[in-house]
Formats: structure tokens, sequence, C-alpha cells
């Protein structure tokens, strides 16, 4: 049985048109190539390198600082030597008149700072930046009322408060901006009701920032800078879930001088930091002994400490966005930890749709055994956390602290009792631990194991795999395995437990028979196929990522029809080359496929010939939101303008635990990315196509 065809009509139920996702020419518009919409103004701009930087701080104005829109201005003037200079971003008392006797905070932008082939770039300090500082400082002396500065290249960012006296005006630095309605205190603005839930991209930033000072300018290698970046994660989700007063994870303020300083840019503060969190991260070694030997040092420079935990300190990672979180992690995790075996971390995008399409319940247990950093694992957090919050009628970002524990304490259960994962290397497994306790606060059952030994082996994760997750038992399994015929499995004594490791021939009446002669090599994702079905429970789901090839290659029929007659067909997703292009720069086609195990008696009347045809969901992406350099794509009109969406934009912010909402309309260009839209198709083909099997 070869492949069929992708169908016009089975494409163009996955391919939805404009009016069906939200873009139709009611309310949407157009915007020429090369430019972008201004986050403040709404207008369009150039885009270039340092307006992808200004339009970032816009956004995180509004986002985590709470910063009206309208008390902000770009490209403002202000008469610094006699001659008006424009500084980026103007910030003005709220409500009154755009003036310079009204400004509170400048921004000045410059073009994004590229980290280059090496992926490390020396951040600098205050005064090695001096020069490049020169304009805000002169900027914010003009400005007579103005309280605050910022300089920022997109990576290296200098927060500065002035400091005023008659005859003169000291910038100070500081290791980040008060919100809108605050001001700077002590060690009191690391409260819990002062943390703010980090804006997607500005948390990307944060990790690329804390993992780069480490990397190039401590001179750690990229692998143990990554490890000590997950340590200080760890130590700051421990501490968010500590009392108030027994908060450690904070960069604050003392008195030097008769002058407040902020303790990151002092060697004494630097010291002080070191003295809180040492205790914490041992406290974390012990609560964490799955994920810690115990024998784990932070091994950071007192500077490079301080760094960190200033910069993530003011983030509430308890209630940031699940997947706010992934995205950021995993964008680190996949320039550390890459495999030689095959390994590339799947993209958001596939990892979605797989999960969205597979739809776990709170009372499934869910598996991947090739789980590499945990991407479907925290994404199927992240799925059912959505579920939680829509049952409860919770809108993100505005619960309850009552309402976020309940989601909280419902996913940790999930996680505690259902959540499963697996992989041959023992960095990938502590790294997916990591990422799945960031999101969810508690430890997923994850083995280093051979997926393909089990349950034989040799690896420590061995006998507890055996014990909590035995063939047969779950409900979900979802996976991209390592695959590639480079790295082929020969050990005759794992392949001889698979069907699919043996030699078939062709029967009479066009089936196969196992001749029971073993091959002498197998590329590992044909064994996935069958060790996946067998870890699920007859009626279970499973969703893989798979080479073309065993989709349509003659000489793999054998293998189609070992998944026909083991298990009804639920969807085929074709994926363009772009996927695995940018994520590992391997040019190969994959598809996903969705599966449901048969039961015996489904198995039996398959045999007899009794079963019936069904249909079966089959899609083709062309666009999955980016080209093949990376650069993101988005959705043209006929004559080749970017379209645009109306959308709205919430920001609260969480002050002494009430929250005061802002609502901001804006247009934003649409991502051409066929996978959320081919998400909806399958959800309406599944309402009117009951799901073959019991």
């Amino acid at each position: 049985m070869a492949r069929p065809k992708k169908s016009a009509a089975a494409k163009s139920e996955a391919v939805a048109e404009p009016e069906e996702n939200g873009t139709s020419t009611d309310e949407a518009s157009a915007i020429e190539d090369g430019k972008i919409l201004d986050y403040i103004t709404g207008q369009p701009v150039k885009e270039n390198d340092k307006e992808r930087v200004r339009q970032r701080i816009a956004r995180a104005l509004f986002h985590e600082y709470g910063i009206n829109v309208e008390d902000m201005e770009p490209d403002f003037k202000v008469k610094v030597d006699g001659s008006n200079k424009k500084i980026d971003i103007a910030i003005f008392e709220p409500g009154a008149e755009h003036t310079p006797g009204n400004v509170r905070r400048l921004v000045v932008c410059q073009k994004e700072l590229k980290l280059g082939d090496k992926g490390a770039y020396k951040m600098r300090d205050h005064e090695q930046a001096a020069k490049d500082l020169e304009l805000l400082k002169d900027a914010m002396a003009a400005c007579e009322n103005c309280k605050y500065g910022l300089w920022t290249n997109g990576l290296e960012f200098f927060f500065f408060r002035v400091d005023r006296k008659r005859f003169d005006a000291k910038f100070i630095p500081i290791g980040d901006w008060p919100l809108s309605d605050e001001s700077i205190g002590t060690r009191d603005v690391a409260s819990h009701a002062k943390l703010r839930r980090a804006d997607p991209e500005m948390l990307r930033t944060a990790f690329r920032r804390c993992h780069n000072f480490i990397h190039g300018n401590e001179g750690m290698p990229k692998d143990a800078a990554f490890w000590q970046f997950l340590y200080l994660i760890f130590a700051k989700m421990h501490d968010e879930r500590q009392p108030n007063d027994k908060r450690r994870f904070w960069a604050g303020r003392f008195e030097k001088n008769g002058q407040l300083i902020d303790e990151q840019f002092d060697p004494a503060g630097q010291r002080a930091i070191r003295d809180r969190i040492k205790p914490l991260f041992d406290e974390v070694k012990k609560k964490y002994s799955t994920v810690f030997r115990g024998n784990e040092e932070i091994t950071l420079s007192d500077r490079a400490l301080a760094f960190m935990v200033s910069e993530l300190a003011k983030y509430d990672f308890g209630r940031t966005d699940v997947d706010a979180k992934g995205a950021a992690y995993q964008e680190i995790v996949g320039t550390n930890l890459r495999g030689d075996r095959g390994q590339y971390f799947t993209p958001r995008g596939p990892i979605k749709l797989v999960v969205s399409i597979l739809d776990p319940k709170p009372n499934e247990r869910v598996i991947d055994p090739a789980c590499g950093t945990g991407g479907f694992l925290t994404a199927t957090l992240a799925h059912l956390a959505r579920k939680f919050q829509a049952e409860k009628g919770i809108e993100p970002g505005a619960e309850s602290t009552q309402e976020f524990i309940s989601v909280q304490e419902r996913l940790a259960e999930f996680v505690k009792k259902n959540l499963f994962g697996a992989d041959f290397d023992p960095f990938l497994v502590r790294a997916a631990q990591m990422n799945a306790v960031m999101a969810s606060n508690a430890e997923a059952h994850l083995f280093n194991i051979n997926s393909l030994e089990f349950p034989k082996g040799h690896l420590p994760g061995l006998a507890e795999a055996e014990k909590a997750a035995k063939l047969g038992t779950l409900d979900v399994v979802m996976t991209n395995p390592p695959f590639g015929s480079e790295i082929p499995i020969t050990d005759p004594n794992i392949l001889r437990n698979f069907d699919l490791a043996h030699i078939w021939e062709r029967t009479e009446d066009g089936g196969f028979r196992n001749t029971g002669r073993l091959q002498g090599s197998v590329a590992p994702e044909v064994l996935f196929i069958e060790r996946c079905v067998e870890w699920l429970k007859p009626g279970g789901r499973m969703g893989i990522v798979l080479p073309d090839g065993i989709l349509g290659n003659p000489g793999d029929e054998y293998i189609r029809w070992w998944i026909l007659r083991h298990t009804w067909v639920l969807a085929s997703i074709d994926l363009p080359v772009e996927v695995f292009i940018v994520e590992a720069n391997v040019n190969i086609l994959t598809s996903l496929l969705f599966l449901k195990k048969k039961t015996e008696q489904e198995l039996k009347a398959s045999d007899l010939g009794s079963s019936k045809d069904y249909p079966v969901f089959m899609a083709v992406a062309e666009k999955v939101g980016f080209d093949r350099r990376g650069n993101t794509l988005y959705k043209r009109s006929p004559d080749g303008e970017e379209i645009l969406e109306d959308v709205k934009e919430v920001e609260r912010i969480r002050v002494n635990g009430s929250f005061k909402e802002r609502v901001l309309h804006r247009k934003k260009k649409v991502i051409d990315d066929d996978l959320p839209v081919i998400a909806e198709a399958f959800a309406e083909f599944r309402k009117k196509n009951k799901e073959p099997g019991a």
C-alpha cells in the first residue's frame, strides 16, 4: 500500500481562506513590504534592526511596566546643547501634555546586537559603555523632571535614575525601572506583589542575556554556562514558593556614603547576593534529588551571579504563561544540548499541533519516549492549563490568587500522576525535568533509559520506568524520535524484540508475512513506531514525527501494512522542509502521523477481513510561519502587501494583590502559518466523522 496522494479537497480542508481565520477584508488591511506598525502610534514605519528593538521595548513598556501608550511618544525632540535630538521613546507624566517639562522617562535604542557565529558577546558595564550612553544622559539632564532612563541595543540594557542636586545631576545605575505607578524601594522591590508577568519576547531576551553573560563574560563553555543558568532558574522557582519574608532571590539596594546603591553594581552588594543564593541553592538540591546529584555548585563570579539574579528576580515565573516560559527555555536549550544521534529538537508549531490533535485529558497518562528537553510534555501542560482556565471561566492574567493556585495545583497533580518521559541522554532528561518543574512546580516521571531496549537495558532509570510506565499502560504517546539511516540500530539483542526489525515477504492475498529472519540494521524511527504502539493501551492515541520515506517508499510498504493492521490511522499531515532546516540545518521532509491502537477484538476482526473503510484526515502544511533562513513569514494580499488584523492587547499590573487593567487596540501582521488552521480543520473533521474503533 503506497501512501495516498493529498487531494486538493484534503488540502483545502487544512488551509483555510482568510475569512476563516480572523483576517477578513472587513477587519484587516494591508501594509507595504519593508514596513511595520509602530506600537505606540499605530502608523507604518520602516523596519530595520533598530526599529525592531524599539518596538520590542514599546511593547514591554505597556505589558511589563503598565505604562499607557497615550503617555509615550516616539522620536521626541529634546534640545541638547542648542540642537534638537530625537529620543526614541519619551514617557510623560500620566495624562499630561507631551512637553519636555512633563517627561518622566527616556529610552534610547540602538540597532539590534547580533551575536555572530560563536553566539557570545562580552557584555559591557556602564563605564565601558560610557560613550554610547552620552546622548541618553544629556537628554535626561535637559528634561528637568525626568526620573529614569534606559539605553539598549536589544541585548545590553543600561537603566538609570537621576539624582538631581542644585547645580548637578548624577546618573545612578539601577537594575531595572519601577512599574508605572510605583517607586523603587529597597528589598521590597522583589516582594511578591511587585513581581511581574513576563512579556514573552522580553523573557526570551532576559534568558539570552543571562546565558550570554556567563558564556561571553565568564568565559565558560556553552554547556557549562547553560547548567549554571538552569541552577539559578531552579533557585528562582523554589524561592517564589516561599512566604514573602523568607524570599532570598532578589537584588535590592543599600545605603553607601549617603546614597542608595543597587547591590548588583557594588562588590559588597554582590557578595550579599551570593550569601543569600548559596543556601537557597542548597535547599533546591535537597528538594529535587531526582534532578540534582548533590555535588553541583554555583561557580559564577560574584558579578555574574548578581547580574543574573537581578535579571531574573523581577519576573513572576509562577504566573508567567507556560508557553512563554517554554519558548524562552527551548531557545536556550536548543543552542546548547543538540545531540549527535539525530536529536533535532522539534519546533513549537508542530509540537502544538500534535498536542491539539491528540487533546490529552487530565485523567490520561501521557508519555514521550524520546523526550529531549521536554517540548511535548510542557506543551501538554500549557494545553491543560488553558482547559482548566476555560472550565472555570478564568481570564488568563487576571485570575485571583485562589484561582491561580487552583490551576497550579491541578497541573502539579497531573504532572505527578500522569506525565512521563524517557531519553537515552541523561543531560536531556535533567533539562526536561527542569522544563517540567518550571511549567508546573512539580517533577514529572522522567527516565534515563533506552526506549528501544525497554523493558530491558542497563541505564539507571530502568527500574523506575518499569514500575511506573509499563508497556500497554499509556493513554497518549507523542514523540519526535531520532531518525536517519546514518544512526541505524544493529544490536540483535534489540532487533529481535521488534516485528518490524525482521524481514517480511508478501503473501498471496496482498498482505505481508514475518519470515522470522532479522534484518542487519534498522532505522530507529521504524522501531519507535512499534514501541510507541506497544506503550499504548488498547484505544490509546499517538502522534509521531516521521521522515516522509516511511509513508511513501515502495520498500517500506510492509511497515505501512503493519501500521494498518495494528492501528487506526487518525491523521497524516505533511510538514514543509523549513521545519528542520531552520531548527537543525537538516534538509528532510517530514510528516506527522496520528494513530489509535486497536483492541484485541478489532485485531481479530481485521484478520478475518471484517474491517470497514473509515475516513482519515489528511493535510499539507505549506507554510509554518518562517522561511528557510528562519525569517518570519506574514500573510500577504493578492498584490503582495502584508495583511494586518485587529487585535486587542490587555495589560494587567498586579499591585498589592489587586489588578489594574488597560486595553490597547492595535493592528498587527498575520503570521503565515498553516498549522493552527490545520488544528481547527481537524476539530471540524472530527465533529463530522466519528473516531474509528471502539
